[in-house]
């Protein structure tokens, strides 16, 4: 039996869809069914597939190490790769020939920019001024779950729980992410974040996020923006960061 049949013949025995699959690893249905076909090409190259194929695995309950054996034996074993490698596109990218930029393009861009900083000013003193509000009553958790931002802004916060810590990240690029347990090395999530999409996690302990691409990145922690220099080091070589709860930090 395939991988592809494997996997689709596990979710139906679980009784899940599709799209149930989809909520739970936050792989795209379209990457899923193309798996259950066992067409591969939407994953991005072998080291996102073997991690797709085992985190539906582990949402169907199967065991993904004899699956990854297989795709190993099919596409060849992994190989070491070099941290540009993993961000690297699929497919060549045709840079074209740079042209002067006229004055009336330079006159656009200027507005532009002035009329940015402006709604980045408004935006940032409406959350300010909304956090404080917040922090008198009792509002629910923040959940974990992407949502949609066509235009990321570093101004997004969450406010800090007592007991746990809480890390909101938009991508303005596309970024791979890693988020583990430190006490334990437990994976808690694994996955590429599209640009203009936002994740959200509230973890009782403390964790190590690792980034692949933390230069296209807003990072808030515990309610309190990361500074860039935090985030965005060594060019944009990826990093791991360590954030504890919000009552284990000074």
């Amino acid at each position: 039996m395939s991988i592809g049949d494997s996997l689709a013949t596990a979710r139906r025995q679980a009784g899940l869809t599709i799209t149930q699959v989809s909520l739970q690893t936050r792989i795209r249905e379209s990457i899923i069914r193309g798996i259950e076909q066992n067409d591969f090409s939407a994953c991005g190259g072998d080291f996102y597939a073997r991690g797709h194929i085992r985190n539906i695995a582990e949402a169907v309950d199967a065991d993904p190490e004899p699956l990854i054996r297989e795709y190993d034996a099919e596409h060849g074993p992994p190989h070491a790769m070099r941290a540009a490698d993993v961000f690297e596109p699929s497919r060549p990218i045709k840079i074209r020939e740079r042209r002067s930029p006229s004055l009336s393009l330079i006159v656009v861009i200027v507005l532009l920019a002035i009329i940015g900083y402006s709604s980045y000013r408004y935006v940032d003193s409406h959350h300010h001024s909304g956090n404080a509000a917040a922090g008198a009553t009792n509002s629910p958790r923040a959940t974990t779950g992407p949502t949609t931002s066509p235009h990321p802004s570093p101004t997004i916060s969450v406010t800090p729980t007592a007991d746990g810590v809480v890390i909101e990240l938009t991508a303005v690029h596309n970024c791979w992410v890693q988020l583990t347990s430190s006490s334990d090395g437990t994976q808690l999530y694994m996955g590429t974040i599209q640009a203009g999409m936002s994740m959200t996690w509230t973890e009782k302990e403390a964790v190590e996020l690792r980034l692949g691409n933390p230069g296209y990145v807003y990072l808030t922690v515990n309610g309190k923006k990361e500074p860039p220099s935090s985030v965005n080091t060594q060019g944009g070589a990826p990093v791991t960061l360590s954030f504890a709860p919000a009552d284990q930090t000074s």
